[in-house]
């Protein structure tokens, strides 16, 4: 699996301690070396503007470029001096990514700034630019699969694809926390109706449920999809050591679903996948977690440390099949 990383993705910076910070890729860096499984770093260029108004406005491509240093949302999402120049080397790592697993080679993306919360036209949430929508869009594949497993509802991602059928977009997250979207009704419109897939968790869902909505939901979509590439926003802040959301997932439960998306791929698209950093904010289950996804297409392992699981019960299996009858009269779910 080749790695997409700039070293100038350690230079972006929020005003004062934030959670998402260049610490996050040196733990994963650090990780892989230790491992010895980072020798296949790929360097990309910045991505044009053209490249970004693939997705995005032109209004709001010109206004994120002559910003400035300032919040873009209120309080959480800073633009300094030098970010708008970073996250054009995020979206051309994310171009990247398109790029190789056009010709079947996996790819983990660790991209900063992260993009699953920007829009077409609006930024936040730590976002600026929607790195996995620019690498569906560059795809040249008339099917995508998108699985979000951020702890965080991608709707940016969302909101790009919406009304579109080229894009089978799932997203499972911690509902009622930022951004405040996802529920399991909004399921697209037009064209898209019913190629929106939301199933929003409750506090304390983890490893039973996400077993679950696989069984129940997600790989018999991706069966009946046949997608022709299949992306992942991976975010591990859904994570029970993580604390930026309620839900209680382990390490093993993100290697599983991995794991899972990586034979499907196989199966289905001719391996082409790629899995891009968004969330994740404890540094020992991000490093980990990123790990173990990389050696397991060496085929081989790394120790977890943490693996704790909190939801035996399927907390969340009420929301599954809340979301299995929104989208009934669109698939064969029974």
């Amino acid at each position: 699996m080749d790695v997409i990383f700039h070293p100038d993705y350690l230079l972006h910076r929020h005003r004062g301690a934030h959670p998402e910070r260049p610490e996050r890729l040196n733990a994963v860096l650090e990780r892989l070396e230790l491992e010895d499984l980072a020798g296949n770093i790929s360097i990309p260029e910045p991505a044009t503007e053209d490249v970004l108004m693939s997705v995005h406005s032109k209004d709001y491509v010109i206004s994120m470029g002559e910003y400035g240093a300032g919040y873009i949302d209120g309080g959480d999402t800073y633009l300094g001096e030098n970010t708008y120049d970073i996250a054009l080397l995020a979206a051309g790592g994310a171009r990247l990514s398109s790029d190789l697993a056009k010709k079947g080679k996996a790819s983990m993306a660790l991209l900063r700034p992260p993009g699953h919360h920007a829009g077409a036209y609006y930024g936040g949430g730590f976002c600026y630019f929607n790195n996995i929508a620019i690498a569906a869009a560059f795809s040249e594949m008339k099917k995508v699969a998108i699985l979000d497993f951020d702890g965080h509802h991608g709707n940016g991602t969302s909101d790009i694809f919406y009304s579109s059928n080229d894009v089978l977009f799932i997203s499972t997250h911690h509902y009622g926390i930022y951004p405040g979207t996802g529920d399991s009704i909004a399921i697209g419109e037009n064209e898209g109706e019913g190629y929106n897939v939301n199933i929003p968790f409750r506090t304390g869902v983890g490893d039973s449920s996400i077993e679950y909505a696989w069984n129940e939901l997600i790989e018999p979509l991706l069966q009946q999809y046949t997608p022709q590439m299949i992306l992942v926003s991976l975010g591990t802040d859904g994570h029970y050591a993580d604390g930026m959301t309620g839900l209680s997932l382990s390490s093993r439960a993100y290697l599983d679903m991995a794991k899972r998306t990586i034979d499907l791929s196989d199966k289905l698209c001719k391996g082409r996948t790629a899995f891009f950093l968004e969330g994740g904010y404890h540094l020992g289950s991000l490093e980990e977690i990123i790990a173990g996804i990389i050696a397991y297409t060496e085929g081989r392992g790394v120790k977890l440390e943490w693996t704790d699981e909190h939801d035996n019960r399927c907390l969340g299996r009420e929301a599954v099949d809340r979301t299995k009858h929104c989208i009934d009269d669109h698939w064969n779910l029974s």
